[in-house]
């Protein structure tokens, strides 16, 4: 599976992004997609993961109620919609699919063998 992320930008806090996640290749096989973040000096975390086939989603704490994750599975296409951003939102965000097992619906890096590129989110203070 190739994975192809778009939509970052730069936004005052408060504001709203979308993340886009393109996916192709072998989707058919794809289990569950997610959304991860990486600060400066920081690991890279888990955001937001959602069931591809029944779009059951889980939300790191921090961003519940913020974040939306979505899918269409049609278009092969992740979202990751952002509302009330903050300045500790700021990160790259990276999408990633687990093709092997439902095991990355828990948010492990380590469950998710295809990465995206990673887009550039920063909120300003």
């Amino acid at each position: 599976v190739q994975l192809q992320a778009s939509g970052g930008g730069s936004v005052q806090a408060g504001g709203s992004l979308r993340l886009f996640c393109a996916a192709s290749g072998r989707t058919f096989s794809m289990y569950v997609m997610g959304w991860f973040r990486q600060a400066p000096g920081k690991e890279r975390e888990f955001v937001a993961t959602i069931s591809w086939s029944n779009g059951l989603s889980r939300y790191k704490d921090s961003v519940k109620g913020r974040f939306t994750i979505s899918r269409d599975t049609t278009k092969n296409t992740l979202y990751l919609e952002m509302n009330s951003l903050k300045h500790e939102d700021t990160a790259v965000y990276y999408c990633a699919a687990d093709s092997s097992s439902y095991s990355g619906y828990y948010g492990r890096v380590q469950d998710f063998a295809s990465w995206g590129q990673g887009t550039q989110v920063t909120v300003s203070s």
